[in-house]
């Protein structure tokens, strides 16, 4: 039985999913979708679910849960999610081995 390529979260990204879930008496779960669109072909969705389906990728750190669905995970396989401040602003990023090319935004890519 082969193992499922994974989506990993690092330790900042799973304390903003759980302080941000704290303050909307959510469960600290994320999940991360992939969309057609953006400026490059497709682009990351990122929201608080309560509950992760039962065929869902699941990847938990530090108390935080971060699930993908399987075609997302196709695209995602080996990412890693990140929270990075900037001068730019605060958001989650992604970084996507499987991605040939990205935006300026950040939040599209091409394969």
């Amino acid at each position: 039985m082969s193992e499922m390529p994974s989506v990993d979260i690092t330790p900042a990204a799973a304390a903003r999913v759980t302080a941000i879930a704290a303050r909307q008496g959510k469960p600290a779960i994320l999940r991360l979708a992939v969309d057609g669109g953006g400026c490059a072909g497709f682009q990351y969705r990122f929201g608080l679910a309560d509950a992760a389906d039962a065929d869902d990728a699941i990847t938990e750190r530090d108390g935080a849960t971060l699930i993908v669905d399987p075609m997302s995970l196709d695209l995602l396989a080996g990412s890693a999610v990140d929270y990075v401040e900037s001068l730019g602003g605060a958001a989650f990023r992604v970084t996507n081995p499987n991605a040939a090319s990205g935006c300026g935004c950040g939040s599209s890519f091409s394969v």
